[in-house]
């Protein structure tokens, strides 16, 4: 399939999900049957994003340790990764003071009066007992490479492939390449793979949109348009945020990153799993010119460590359950607020519903409602489409920046020779 088709199909899989999801919702006769109807729509979903899961760890593991394998030595590890965390540490504050700047502004909670003791007992949904940092930093480290393969750990996927990646290189130095020209092939194979699993794109995103849909309606978009349409105000300022950003760092190359990445980015926002958009982002990456050796290192540390997207939802979500049951936050418990999603949030990586799972995290942290979750559960579908899109244009634009300041680096001495791209030069 042309990439120039793949967004178009996609963007026609949206639209004739959201009549489909119209129709059954419509048509159904009871919401029990409109929740059978949509079961089957589920499951074409997670039969798409069960394949897309195939492909993450030995992707990730191929290009990872093939970037590491090239790098060399552990100087070059350690400089790019010292810029991609300022970069991310920079980008998570930024995203954090947009959205508690436009909650402030908008007062999309304000008007609901919540009563706290009607809904104290309602149970969650959300299981935050095993969301901890200390869990947290325990679970980096994979008690087996095969386990962590198994259950799509990225992170721990990325520690084992570091140390990999470091004996490798050793080995490499020492004259040995045949284990090395083995994981450069994998890496070919896995996006060979990639691109028939993707040639299924459209039929996942329509099942996922229309299982929405039926069972949601098209109501519940009217009834929280206020706080949905005030949410994607504050991604879109976001993007520009960040495109203005990149283009300090890469000039007007920068328009050409977008134009690349707008196929992931599309399918990142229809299936709202950034696990559907990495292998398509790290082609437009290569694309763009960023060398293997920075993309295959950065882009999944990102996934685990720069969820701009993640992070503005957080601040939208916590700043309107307080306005929503009448709690007055003081700028100083709005900045501690802040800082404490800026550490809970690094807990994300493997996480079921990371973003809620935080936030249900945080509230009670603060005394606030944790019930309080409940009013933006039935449309966090549709926020999630937006906050994942977001967390792949900001990986997307870190990877390219770090890339562009590890040109002017000098190469590993066994590293072959690359013609400059024209996006980087």
């Amino acid at each position: 399939m042309k990439n120039t088709r793949l967004p178009r199909r996609i963007a026609y899989g949206i639209a004739l999900g959201v009549l489909t999801g119209w129709a059954c919702h419509h048509f159904a006769g009871s919401e029990q049957q409109a929740k059978d109807i949509a079961a089957y729509f589920s499951m074409v979903t997670d039969i798409f994003l069960r394949l897309i899961k195939m492909i993450i760890a030995p992707l990730v593991f191929a290009t990872l340790v093939g970037g590491i394998a090239s790098l060399g030595d552990s100087r070059s590890v350690g400089r790019i990764g010292l810029r991609a965390m300022a970069w991310f540490v920079s980008a998570s504050v930024v995203s954090l003071l947009i959205g508690m700047g436009l909650v402030n502004l908008f007062q999309p909670g304000a008007g609901l009066n919540m009563d706290i003791s009607q809904h104290a007992a309602a149970p969650l949904a959300v299981n935050t007992g095993d969301f901890s940092l200390k869990v947290f930093i325990s679970h980096v480290f994979p008690r087996s490479f095969a386990e962590a393969m198994a259950n799509n750990e990225i992170l721990q996927i990325v520690v084992f492939s570091l140390f990999f990646g470091f004996a490798l290189a050793a080995v490499k130095r020492a004259g040995y390449n045949g284990i090395s020209q083995a994981v450069d092939e994998l890496a070919k194979v896995m996006f060979r793979v990639t691109d028939y699993v993707m040639a299924l794109a459209p039929i996942g995103v329509f099942a996922a949109i229309a299982s929405a849909i039926t069972v949601q309606g098209l109501v519940l978009l009217l009834d929280f348009g206020k706080l949905i349409a005030q949410f994607y105000l504050g991604i879109a300022l976001l993007w520009l945020v960040l495109f203005g950003a990149g283009y300090l760092f890469l000039g007007r190359s920068v328009l050409t990153l977008g134009k690349l990445i707008r196929e992931p980015v599309l399918l990142a926002f229809s299936t709202a799993s950034s696990e559907s958009a990495y292998p398509k982002t790290m082609e437009a990456l290569e694309k763009f010119g960023a060398p293997k050796r920075v993309s295959s290192f950065v882009l999944p540390l990102g996934y685990s460590f720069n969820l701009d997207g993640s992070m503005m939802y957080q601040a939208f979500a916590i700043l309107f359950i307080a306005q929503a049951y009448n709690i007055d936050l003081s700028f100083t418990q709005q900045l501690l607020i802040l800082l404490t999603l800026m550490i809970t949030s690094k807990g994300m990586a493997g996480v079921a519903r990371a973003s809620v799972v935080v936030v249900a995290a945080t509230l009670p942290m603060f005394n606030l409602p944790e019930a309080g979750l409940l009013l933006i559960l039935g449309i966090d579908q549709f926020l999630d489409m937006a906050r994942t899109a977001t967390n792949v244009v900001g990986n997307s634009i870190a990877t390219a920046v770090v890339a562009k300041a590890e040109a002017g680096q000098p190469e590993d001495e066994h590293e072959p020779v690359r013609q400059p791209s024209p996006s980087l030069a």
